[in-house]
């Protein structure tokens, strides 16, 4: 949520504050398999994300020799005890692509187009302040052109979910309604189809939409339509249960930009405040497998997602589809996914366009470490 792309650079190291020594970190605990040449600067740059100040890394890897698994550092910061290749995390924004997966699979079954309006389907819940949900279409909601305010930008969310004020409504229950009133309080952000920019608000939006199309909610349209038929066992929208399933390390954030900050241990809090646009949980083999099987086209017919992978400009580097970025590397290759960040945990999904080599990874920290260089190392070598 925070960082919002999961393609951050960390900015901060090892502080003082830690509860443990800074050498904890500064040693990088060995990978959890032989590491193959193929893989090492991957590892390398785990590593180095370790040094840099985040608490662990878990990673796998997947190409035409097979899957690679990778760990460097620690999951919980108080045993020592270290990250497994089999964790479950927070996903973040990775989120998205499971929203517009299913809305795109909705419109493959005659039963919304893209081009349909949001007052359609949410009559005057985009409304005041210039927004007009009549003006903006669901493509535009997928693709961050719908100029929605992004509710992670108000000043009362920001104080109560990035400050220290979080450690006092961890565990409140936030609703879909609530969030979008939020957003409306303010401006849009441009005139629909007029600009680019990420908004959180446009996939709360989403999910409400699956919720009036279908009658359930979200998670459960996610579970029946992705999670069953790729047997993605370690994956979830889990509403508002705060624990994390095991095997899984412990999730660290400052709370803060200032870099001596203490670090809390938020592994437990209400996803609900992150809702439909980053609340999922996972694990690198079914994020792996995921993007995998929606690029080869086993989740969407052909027209959807050619829509899906339709992009609009967002830097020299990022493209931005429906729910899924194209992400041209330095050496040329284009990779296809997402990435999230979330209290405690910043994580990464990206697979060549033919699904034949795939990425996913997690640091159990959002303050620190390169993403990027973990990617450009697996893909780029």
């Amino acid at each position: 949520m925070k960082v919002r792309t999961g393609l951050s650079t960390g900015l901060i190291g090892v502080t003082a504050a830690m509860a443990v020594t800074a050498g904890t970190f500064a040693v990088p605990a060995a990978a959890s398999a032989p590491v193959t040449d193929r893989h090492s600067p991957t590892q390398r740059a785990m590593d180095a994300a370790v040094r840099d100040g985040v608490p662990g890394v878990t990673a796998q890897a997947k190409d035409k020799y097979g899957t690679w698994s990778g760990t460097s550092g620690v999951g919980d910061i108080r045993t020592g005890q270290p990250r497994s290749p089999h964790d479950h995390y927070r996903v973040g924004s990775v989120s998205k692509t499971f929203i517009a997966t299913v809305l795109l699979q909705l419109e493959a079954a005659g039963r919304l187009d893209l081009d349909d309006k949001v007052e359609r389907w949410l009559p005057g819940v985009v409304r005041g302040n210039g927004h007009d949900g009549s003006r903006i279409t669901l493509r535009q909601l997928l693709n961050h052109t719908s100029g929605i305010y992004d509710v992670l930008a108000d000043p009362e969310y920001q104080q109560r979910v990035f400050s220290e004020e979080f450690l006092e409504h961890r565990y409140d229950t936030w609703t879909a309604e609530q969030m979008v009133a939020m957003a409306m309080r303010h401006k849009p952000d441009f005139d629909p189809g007029k600009g680019w920019n990420y908004s959180n608000t446009n996939f709360i939006l989403g999910g409400m939409i699956i919720k009036k199309v279908t009658g359930n909610s979200y998670a459960d349209e996610i579970q029946t339509r992705i999670i069953q038929p790729l047997g993605l066992q370690g994956t979830r929208s889990p509403g508002t249960d705060p624990r994390l399933p095991q095997p899984s390390g412990r999730g660290y954030s400052k709370l803060s930009k200032d870099p001596d900050a203490p670090i809390h241990d938020l592994t437990e809090y209400n996803p609900s405040v992150a809702g439909a646009s980053g609340d999922a949980i996972s694990t690198s083999a079914d994020l792996m497998h995921f993007y995998t099987a929606l690029l080869r086209g086993k989740l969407l017919p052909k027209t959807q997602l050619a829509e899906m992978t339709k992009t609009v400009r967002w830097n020299d580097s990022r493209r931005y589809g429906l729910g899924l970025i194209r992400y041209e590397l330095s050496c040329g290759q284009v990779v296809w996914g997402h990435g999230g960040d979330v209290h405690g945990s910043s994580t990464a999904a990206f697979t060549t366009r033919d699904g034949r080599h795939a990425l996913a990874f997690n640091f159990n920290g959002e303050f620190a470490g390169d993403a990027k260089a973990v990617i450009e190392a697996e893909f780029c070598k």
